[in-house]
């Protein structure tokens, strides 16, 4: 295989960027790994081993699939799904033995049929929005909220092992607000049900939360941008995803001449011309259009033109040594020179995150 465009996965950083997140949480607190979107972008089969080997018994996946590859590679912890689920899904990860959230009467009645038949585990997932993502989780600061609430607790009783919610904010005064509001919550749950707070998994945070300055009440953090290196590099985290491709073409063209698709760019003088072989079918996105650059040696060099679907642009009129077949360095380090995280994010408008993702998924991935 001789692939245009390629993602570089640095395992050994991945396993490194986890031993320094557990080295953060708290003592007698618990760390899940968020290995969804395919270990966001990374691939899942080969992040589950890393995990493995440092001990972590909890793995928080979104997808069916995700859940499968998972118990695949031998993990026998805890797997919890981050969001609600629908009936299909249940049902079809009912092997994997995977925990659902619970938002709804007709999912607590569906999973409690599960249950009876001895079809599904022992513990559900309450999820509680806490003013927060207002995304898919019930609102309990609302009359209809707690009537909901009361007829879940009613249905499913003692499996309802877990509570968890997700911070809209990290900001030090929205997160400290957002924590004890999600605790105020929790409390009026245990109030109201049998549920016996030392038997119930209360969990919120991200790895945003993690690397804050506040201590929320949680007892367990769901992290998975750090394990990436997408946080905090001078705690040593370190990005664990380069994007790569090649030269294709060298070409002298003269001053006036137009560069690409509706004549966007003119080289306002005789220039030579780099024809890389990514495009956005490739995840280099268009947007950065007219403002970002790749790295070819030692060298950055700009971008001129829009971004075509396989093929990418660039000036390389003062880079002498470039030849056909050469590395092109899009993001993290080859040669020397270096697309910095805080380059990327700039040039493609968007979070690492977003980034990694579609990177890991719209390319060939290479492990080291």
């Amino acid at each position: 295989m001789c692939p245009a465009s390629w993602c570089t996965i640095h395992r050994e950083r991945i396993s490194k960027n986890l031993e320094l997140a557990l080295g953060l949480v708290p003592a007698g607190r618990w760390f899940c790994a968020v290995l969804k979107a395919d270990a966001y972008g990374h691939g899942i089969s080969q992040v589950v081993p890393l995990v493995q080997e440092q001990g972590v018994t909890c793995i928080g996946i979104t997808s069916n699939a995700e859940a499968r590859v998972v118990r695949d590679a031998g993990f026998g912890g805890a797997l919890i799904r981050l969001r609600t689920a629908t009936p299909q899904e249940i049902d079809g990860a009912l092997g994997d033995q995977v925990e659902e959230q619970v938002a709804s009467i007709s999912t607590a009645r569906l999973i409690r049929a599960y249950i009876d038949t001895n079809r599904y585990g022992d513990r559900v997932h309450l999820s509680l929005n806490a003013s927060g993502m207002s995304r898919d989780a019930l609102e309990v600061s609302t009359g209809p909220g707690q009537d909901t609430c009361r007829q879940i607790l009613g249905v499913l009783g003692k499996n309802i092992g877990g509570i968890c919610t997700h911070f809209p904010s990290n900001e030090p005064h929205e997160l400290t607000q957002s924590s004890e509001l999600f605790q105020q919550q929790v409390s009026w749950v245990l109030e109201n049900s049998d549920l016996s707070r030392k038997d119930v998994l209360v969990h919120a945070g991200s790895s945003l939360t993690l690397v804050s300055d506040v201590d929320v009440d949680t007892d367990m953090y769901r992290c998975g941008a750090i394990l990436y290196g997408i946080l905090k590099p001078e705690h040593g985290f370190r990005s664990t995803m380069d994007l790569g491709a090649r030269v294709v073409s060298l070409q002298e063209y003269p001053k006036g001449s137009s560069v690409g698709y509706d004549r966007a760019s003119h080289l306002d003088q005789d220039r030579r011309l780099a024809c890389i072989s990514i495009g956005y079918e490739n995840g280099f996105r268009r947007i950065a259009h007219g403002k970002c650059a790749v790295s070819i040696g030692n060298a950055l060099a700009p971008v001129v033109g829009k971004i075509s679907m396989n093929a990418i642009v660039a000036d390389v009129t003062n880079i002498a040594s470039v030849q056909v077949g050469d590395k092109v360095n899009v993001f993290g380090d080859v040669n020397g020179a270096r697309i910095s995280p805080q380059m990327a994010e700039a040039q493609f408008q968007t979070i690492l995150a977003d980034l990694f993702t579609d990177w890991g998924l719209r390319n060939h991935r290479v492990y080291r």
